[in-house]
């Protein structure tokens, strides 16, 4: 086979290959950087999700406990109201970006 005449050169082709290459490489690196970012930064915001609605219900429950002592005890009441709810809003925001991550925005 010959090389047609509007063919680049041998070494400007192999140069071109490896830019190519190089390219790819750096923005793999840089994808990749930005998503253990982001996986980090999501892991806090879950955790922070989670957690206040938790303390909230933790002090709600305590208060409602020195009000009104009895037998049930509205501290676990609350915390685990304040769990579930954390739980929820944590997986609706994950929902939410996944769903974002998706459709590129």
């Amino acid at each position: 086979m010959s090389a047609g005449a509007n063919d680049p050169p041998p070494k400007q082709r192999w140069i071109e290959a490896v830019d190519k290459k190089a390219q790819r490489r750096l923005k793999a690196h840089r994808e990749a950087r930005r998503s253990l970012w982001f996986g980090l930064g999501m892991l806090g915001l879950v955790g922070w999700a989670v957690a206040v609605p938790t303390l909230i219900g933790i002090a709600v429950g305590g208060w409602l406990d020195r009000k009104f002592p009895g037998p049930p005890s509205w501290t676990l009441t609350f915390l685990f109201l304040g769990l579930g709810l954390g739980c929820y809003y944590a997986w609706q925001w994950i929902q939410r970006e996944s769903r974002n991550d998706r459709s590129g925005t």
